[in-house]
């Protein structure tokens, strides 16, 4: 399976770099995770928010591996627990889908790409940074990876 996330933002934290590969290294040969940035709209000189997340819609889209399970992260999304997570991923690994999560910029996303989406997913109830977001989703995948090998990783 391969799981690819891209996330609108450059130049991360280090300790968010650091923690995402830790993360993505863990994964072994069942999945290829990958992570793709994708370079935020300037906003000002007459570009206000609509217009930026149009344009970063446009590099979305076009950074999307074909046939992908598309999976946003929305506030108003489902958040499921770890387990839950597990069994989804479960599913759509028996189903031969690659999945490609999108973690939208500072202003979100446009409608439009959330309609693409084949789930809204949310990871928290809380605003978190966007790079504690590519960590905690990358956490919580690789968790899920490690509840459906029965690893000691997860406990209950």
């Amino acid at each position: 399976m391969n799981i690819t996330v891209l996330a609108v933002g450059t130049k991360m934290p280090q300790w968010v770099d650091q923690a995402v590969a830790e993360y993505s290294k863990r994964f072994g040969r069942d999945i290829q995770f990958r992570l793709k940035e994708i370079k935020p709209e300037k906003r000002g000189s007459g570009v206000n928010a609509a217009q930026g997340m149009a344009a970063e819609e446009e590099r979305i889209m076009a950074a999307i591996p074909p046939q992908s399970f598309l999976i946003v992260l929305d506030e108003r999304g489902k958040a499921p627990t770890s387990m839950e997570l597990a069994d989804w991923l479960s599913k759509w690994q028996q189903q031969g889908e690659n999945l490609c999560f999108v973690i939208g910029g500072a202003d979100g996303m446009t409608e439009e790409l959330k309609a693409k989406a084949r789930l809204l997913m949310r990871l928290s109830s809380l605003t978190l940074p966007h790079g504690m977001v590519r960590v905690m989703l990358t956490e919580q995948l690789y968790r899920a990876q490690s509840i459906l090998h029965n690893h000691p990783y997860h406990r209950e």
